[in-house]
Formats: structure tokens, C-alpha cells, sequence
């Protein structure tokens, strides 16, 4: 009994000095604190807006979060990267910084040309130029947050940004004394954006970067281009990430009609809070993965993979089975009977978070291995897949519910495209790759089938005492094994 207590004790030690709880629990817990605020303040624009005022600020929104995707040029991995690996860490901080300020810049202009493109409502025209003055803080923000990451150093992210959530909600609760419109309500957000950058470069950036380093640090238009021709597979990922996305709201917009628009965002906002986990994690998972791949014994890279791989796996069964069981409680109390019906689409959406978790990790250890042509490769087919289904889909069925539908099977087809890849590098087997459909499959399957005959929440509580309970035992059996053989051979 001695030993078992000393053994749990030593591991629940050990995993609170680690530097992946260290850094992914700041992460978590101001991600927690973020979503609470950031949530409460999406439903404040909810019930206090007009459907149609409320679908156009999340059109605004959609378009400047497309930008901003690619104002970062996707570097944000690449930089991370390589300045783990790098002698001359001052210039290379300035040089990435001083490229991020150009290219906020750049796409700001990308973003008003799309204004006059895609919409000739001077309303909403308007909201998408405002909103897109936050590229160019967004870009400079990304650069600093980077930074930090590869310093493990994401505390002092966390805390800016619980910052910036506090002041969002605050401004969402001005309205309920004074309502103002939405075009007043971006001025405010542009001002807190701006305030949080100041933050960033007072705080968040360990006076690593200043006006006179990055004023005496050069970058010319060559610079640039070599950057961009260098690592224009980053570029790709980095965009096309937020395009299967981001897309659907502009498609949506255009086919479908405004409350559509609005039920597809509350959906993804949901999601959004969702993934959060794995993402945060992921921040801190991937140095970690660069680490262990530099070694010249690959073991532990390998160890350290499959075991996150399950905990990503678990978490996405999580997240899908409490939206199933509880989301046609929880969304009409949050945002009102006008979105009675969102359970079932928010349903439909997160079938992706099935998928999402371990693609992500898998994206990861590709670019961790320096594959990140391939991984661009996959995100462009997912791209192809997505866009394809859903406007294929939206002109025969005018339904949300292809939309969403169309986003799972891209993630589907993604994440089989990564297996197919790690399968030839023998970083997984046939059996594991199997394993993990067939028993996704007959989880979910079965919980859906379930849940028509037993009570949700007595349901979702057992499910996860079995699933934990059975996953332990597994690990158990898995440590216990080598032990048996390695007495046995001893004898």
C-alpha cells in the first residue's frame, strides 16, 4: 500500500513540475477565463442586436479573421521552430517582428479590397474595414505570443489576454445601461485591441523587443519574398486552417439567410470553446515534440506521441458526447428561444471534434519532422473537400446542416491522409490506425443509440466512469507487462 502512495505520489510530483503542465495549465486556465468572458459577451451581441445587425458583425468578423489568417504569413510555427535551434536569438526576434508589422499592413489593404469585392452593403462594408484595423495589431500580438511560447513562457500571454476578455465583457455590459450601435461597439473593440498590443510590447515581450531594435534591424522587400518563397508551405497551412472555417460564413451569407448566418456562428463559437484544450495544450506539446525529434534516439519521441495521442482522442469523446447529452438545455438558456433549434446543427458540428483533437496532434508531429509540405498538402485537399461538399451541397439542399456536415468530412479526410503518411514513416501500425475508427465509430454510435432510452445525465456519468475506468486499466495492463517479462527473463 506503501509503495503505491509513494509511486502516485511521485508521479503527481513529477507532473506538476513538468514543463507541459507548467505552461499548458496557464494556458487552460486563462483560456477558461477568456472563454467565460468572451462567451458572455457573444451573447450579450446575441440577445441585444437585431438577427440581421448581429449577422452582419459576424460576417465582418468571418472576413477579418480570414485575412488575418494569412496576414501571419503562417510563420508562427516556423518561427518557433527555429528559434529553439538558433545562436542569434536577438536579430532573429526583431527580424520576424519587423516582417509581421509589414505584412499586417499589407493584408489591412487585402482586407479593404474584400469589403468592396464581396458586399455592396455600404453597412457592412464599413464594419469590415473597422474590424480589419485589427490585423495589423493582430499580426504584432502573434509575434510577441510566439515568442513567448518558445520561452515557455505562456503565463504572461495568459495574463494579458484574460485582460483583454474582462474589458470585451465590460463594453458588452455598457449596453444594457446605454445602447450604442454596433459601428460604436467596433471603435471600442479596436481601442481594447490596441490597449492588449501595448500590453504585449510593455510586458509580454521580456524587453526583448524595442523601437530601437527593430528600427535598427534591416528587412527589405528581398527579405521578405525569400521568407514567404522559404516557407510558403507554412503560409498555406496557416490560411488554410481558418478558410474551412471562415468560408462557410461567406457562403452561408450569400445562399442562405441572415439567421442561418447567426445559428452557424454560435455553433462554431461553441466549438471553438471546445477546442480550446487541445490547441492550448498543443502550444506546449509541440516544443515538446521538436525536443524530443532532435534526439538521435527517437524512442521517446515516439513514447510521447502515442500517449498524447490517447488523452486527445478521450478528450474529443468528451466533448461530443456532453454537446449531444446537453446542448438542447444549455443553448436556448444562453442565447434564447430565438435559437431553439441550434441544439441539433451545434450537434452536427461537433462530429468534427471526434477527428479534430488528433489531427491536430498529428499536424504537429509532422512539422515537428520537418514535413510540413506534406501537412500543407493534406490541408489543402481538406480545403478542396470542404468547399466542394458544402457548395455542391447548399445550391440542391438549402440546409445549415450540410454546412456542417461538409466540414467533418473534410476533417475525416484529413486526418486519414495524415494516418496514410505516419503509417509509411512506421510511426503507427495498421491495427492502431483501424482501432481508432472502428472504436470512434461504435462509441459514438452506440451513446447516440443509447441516448434514446437512458437519462442524459445518468448516461454521460456512466459512460465516462467505464471509459476512464477501462482506459486506466489498459495503461495498467501496458506498464505491468514489460515488468512481468523482464523478471521472467531475469530468472
Amino acid at each position: 500500500m506503501n509503495i503505491t502512495y509513494n509511486s502516485v505520489k511521485t508521479k503527481v510530483s513529477g507532473l506538476f513540475q513538468s514543463s507541459l503542465f507548467k505552461n499548458s495549465s496557464w494556458g487552460i486556465i486563462s483560456q477558461m477565463s477568456q472563454t467565460l468572458f468572451l462567451s458572455l459577451f457573444f451573447v450579450i451581441l446575441a440577445r441585444m442586436y437585431p438577427t440581421g445587425i448581429f449577422a452582419k458583425y459576424i460576417v465582418a468578423n468571418a472576413i477579418y479573421q480570414l485575412v488575418t489568417a494569412f496576414s501571419t504569413m503562417g510563420l508562427s510555427q516556423w518561427f518557433i521552430r527555429e528559434y529553439m535551434h538558433t545562436e542569434d536569438k536577438p536579430k532573429m526576434i526583431s527580424k520576424f517582428i519587423k516582417m509581421q508589422i509589414y505584412f499586417g499592413l499589407i493584408f489591412y489593404a487585402v482586407n479593404i479590397c474584400l469589403a468592396f469585392l464581396l458586399y455592396g452593403d455600404q453597412f457592412t462594408r464599413v464594419l469590415i474595414i473597422l474590424m480589419g484595423v485589427n490585423v495589423i495589431f493582430d499580426n504584432l500580438i502573434n509575434g510577441i505570443k510566439s515568442l513567448n511560447i518558445a520561452n515557455f513562457e505562456q503565463k504572461k500571454t495568459a495574463i494579458i489576454l484574460t485582460i483583454e476578455s474582462v474589458l470585451k465583457f465590460v463594453a458588452g455590459c455598457v449596453l444594457f445601461i446605454y445602447p450604442f450601435s454596433i459601428i460604436t461597439l467596433s471603435v471600442i473593440l479596436i481601442a481594447i485591441r490596441f490597449l492588449t498590443l501595448n500590453l504585449f510590447l510593455v510586458i509580454g515581450s521580456s524587453n526583448m523587443i524595442t523601437i530601437k531594435t527593430l528600427w535598427g534591424c534591416s528587412v527589405s522587400y528581398f527579405d521578405l519574398k525569400a521568407m514567404v518563397i522559404m516557407n510558403w508551405a507554412f503560409v498555406i497551412i496557416g490560411g488554410v486552417s481558418i478558410i474551412n472555417w471562415r468560408m462557410s460564413n461567406i457562403i452561408i451569407s450569400k445562399v442562405l439567410t441572415a439567421f442561418d448566418v447567426a445559428n452557424y456562428e454560435i455553433s462554431f463559437k461553441i466549438f471553438s470553446i471546445a477546442q480550446i484544450l487541445p490547441v492550448v495544450i498543443s502550444t506546449s506539446v509541440f516544443p515538446l515534440l521538436v525536443k524530443h525529434y532532435s534526439k538521435h534516439d527517437k524512442g521517446d519521441f515516439f513514447a510521447f506521441y502515442k500517449k498524447m495521442h490517447v488523452y486527445y482522442l478521450l478528450f474529443g469523446w468528451l466533448a461530443y458526447t456532453f454537446i449531444y447529452s446537453f446542448s438542447n438545455k444549455l443553448i436556448p438558456l444562453a442565447f434564447g428561444n430565438a435559437y431553439l433549434n441550434n441544439a441539433e446543427y451545434t450537434r452536427q458540428m461537433f462530429l468534427t471534434i471526434l477527428v479534430f483533437p488528433t489531427a491536430l496532434l498529428q499536424a504537429n508531429v509532422l512539422i515537428a519532422m520537418k514535413m510540413e509540405k506534406q501537412d500543407m498538402l493534406f490541408n489543402i485537399i481538406a480545403l478542396v473537400v470542404n468547399l466542394s461538399v458544402c457548395l455542391l451541397g447548399v445550391l440542391y439542399i438549402k440546409s445549415l446542416a450540410v454546412v456542417n456536415y461538409s466540414i467533418f468530412v473534410s476533417f475525416l479526410v484529413f486526418h486519414i491522409a495524415q494516418d496514410i503518411l505516419l503509417l509509411s514513416r512506421k510511426m503507427t501500425t495498421l491495427l492502431s490506425v483501424l482501432k481508432f475508427y472502428i472504436i470512434s465509430a461504435a462509441f459514438t454510435g452506440g451513446y447516440i443509440l443509447l441516448s434514446k432510452a437512458i437519462n442524459p445525465y445518468i448516461l454521460f456519468t456512466l459512460t465516462w466512469i467505464i471509459t476512464l475506468a477501462v482506459t486506466f486499466a489498459g495503461n495498467k495492463l501496458q506498464y505491468t507487462k514489460p515488468a512481468i517479462l523482464s523478471k521472467s527473463m531475469s530468472r
